[in-house]
């Protein structure tokens, strides 16, 4: 947790005072959910989110309850530029499905596709990113995204086939920094940048692959690393250009990530901030989606019959309460 938040960490019946679980349907599968799950507070600053995936531990949790805790509870560092360009997302869809997703995105001049899908094959892959291709023209930028899903091998043969499609860059294309460092080493002659994510903010020391030399981008998101004041540290010690990106949150979420970009010095690539295109439903209407290929910058206020309307079960209330607490209960101890 950063020195900030931990100075200001409200207490457990503080947070549970204002805390909103909802559950939005999305448009297509995501990352294997159907349904996303977040809770909203509303602190000093404003509302704010707490929307780690299920299967994460309460470990890796406590962290994004201490992003959501810095973000509700601290002023937002002073942005730099009011709008904030966005790419696409294209989930592991088929090809035939990709020109309607693109269509939600208003105005992206970027896409990321995600690869690597669990049961998929390299074939679907290229099929993918193929129809991305023509659905977006030459001009059009497009990134990959393996979610650290090919061994080195593996990555090295999908990279080589996906290369006729001129990839702006290629995001964690395998798990370890060893093997991204030796990935890195085998296809630097292709011109192709690697951007780590997970191997940012999963891990122990998120400045390890970028002293390794075995990446060209980092990839941050504002919940998982703790906040937007210990983001924009880990990008400043990184001293490579940043992409920062969502979780699939909600517009209150997204609006926190907006910050963080607004907030970077330098801001040369488009952000994965334009998720709420793939929810059926938000907290917001209309969410925060792209509007000309950007986000706005500045706080959200969820509306209340939306909040009503979307209420997670009593059951599941009960979990993500639960949940909360224990991950209290790590930032205390911290």
């Amino acid at each position: 947790m950063s020195t900030d938040a931990a100075a200001s960490l409200p207490s457990l019946a503080d947070l549970l005072a204002t805390a909103r679980v909802v559950s939005l349907p999305l448009v297509t599968r995501f990352r294997g959910i159907d349904v996303r799950e977040a809770v909203l507070f509303e602190g000093p600053e404003g509302w704010t989110e707490f929307s780690p995936f299920v299967e994460y531990d309460d470990a890796e949790a406590a962290a994004w309850l201490a992003g959501a805790i810095d973000y509700g509870w601290m002023p937002a560092p002073a942005p730099l530029r009011d709008r904030v360009a966005v790419n696409a997302t294209v989930p592991a869809v088929d090809p035939a499905s990709v020109a309607g997703i693109l269509a939600r995105f208003d105005g992206c001049r970027t896409a990321k596709v995600k690869v690597a899908e669990s049961g998929q094959r390299l074939a679907d892959d290229v099929a993918r990113v193929r129809a991305v291709r023509a659905a977006m023209g030459p001009e059009g930028r497009i990134r990959v995204d393996a979610n650290g899903g090919w061994n080195l091998d593996e990555a090295e043969h999908a990279i080589h086939a996906l290369t006729e499609f001129d990839l702006e860059y290629v995001e964690q294309p395998c798990s370890s920094v060893d093997e991204l460092a030796e990935l890195h080493r085998r296809i630097k002659y292709l011109g192709i940048p690697i951007a780590a994510d997970e191997s940012v903010r999963k891990a122990a020391d998120p400045i390890a692959v970028a002293r390794a030399g075995a990446a060209d981008i980092v990839v941050v998101k504002a919940q998982p690393l703790g906040g937007l004041r210990q983001a924009l540290r880990i990008v400043a010690d990184a001293g490579l250009p940043a992409v920062v990106s969502s979780a699939l949150d909600t517009s209150v979420g997204l609006a926190m990530g907006v910050a963080l970009a607004a907030a970077l010095p330098d801001l040369e690539y488009d952000c994965g901030l334009g998720t709420a295109a793939l929810l059926g439903a938000d907290v917001i209407a209309p969410g925060l989606t792209p509007q000309g290929g950007s986000l706005s910058v500045g706080r959200v206020v969820p509306e209340p019959a939306l909040l009503d309307a979307h209420a997670a079960s009593d059951d599941r209330r009960e979990w993500w309460h639960a949940r909360i607490a224990r991950c209290h209960s790590e930032l205390t101890r911290a």
